[in-house]
């Protein structure tokens, strides 16, 4: 069994998950960022392209968005495309992921893992809801293995169009009830950069 695998209900039989819709985030509260010009103008490019595959639209569209993020924080987290994240093999938690951010950015492997990121197979989010969900909870338990335990791990489920974020709580999934298109950017970003944040004031302090 591999993330992509995983239903909700699998995820709650095997590991005790419960799941929920919840309002994560209180825009009134939350910065917009407006993206560079830099961003503005690869989005572009990448969208005159034909987005057919999830390859296409990651390259496309995700990844731009990740760097943008990454150089606005001063490389405080790195990102992986495709790593591998093993926690344990026989209960299926072991695969590749598409996108992991990890906050120790200077090592060459997954270390101290805190946001997933999943493209949405065929384009539909809740497709990707049980596989994002899934690498979350490995990304917890790497922490925990790792002597360096995070209470909250995110995720997001997109289709490049449509983005879709999780919070993961102790053994609480919280899938957020609104979905942000692309066109609304800087409310993505600020959502990103709100995430980052609260990562920096507990983690920030320890690698000083």
């Amino acid at each position: 069994m591999a993330y992509r695998d995983f239903t909700l209900k699998e995820l709650d039989k095997k590991f005790g998950i419960e799941s929920q819709i919840a309002l994560l985030f209180d825009l009134s509260n939350i910065a917009k960022v407006s993206p560079s010009e830099w961003l503005d103008y690869s989005l572009n490019l990448g969208q005159q392209l034909q987005l057919i595959t999830e390859k296409a639209k990651s390259e496309a569209i995700v990844m731009p968005i990740l760097l943008e993020l990454k150089n606005r924080n001063h490389n405080f987290f790195t990102i992986f495309s495709g790593g591998t994240l093993k926690v344990d093999k026989e209960r299926g938690l072991n695969g590749e992921c598409d996108f992991i951010l990890s906050a120790k950015p200077k090592t060459p492997y997954i270390d101290t893992p805190i946001i997933c990121l999943v493209e949405a197979k065929n384009g539909i989010l809740n497709l990707g809801v049980g596989q994002c969900a899934a690498q979350m909870y490995a990304a917890k338990l790497q922490n925990e293995e790792d002597g360096k335990p995070l209470d909250v791990i995110y995720g997001c489920v997109t289709n490049s169009d449509k983005w879709l974020f999780l919070k993961l709580e102790n053994n609480s999934l919280f899938i957020n009830e609104e979905v942000y298109d692309l066109q609304d950017l800087d409310t993505i970003l600020g959502i990103f950069q709100h995430i980052i944040d609260y990562y920096k004031s507990i983690l920030e302090p320890v690698a000083a």
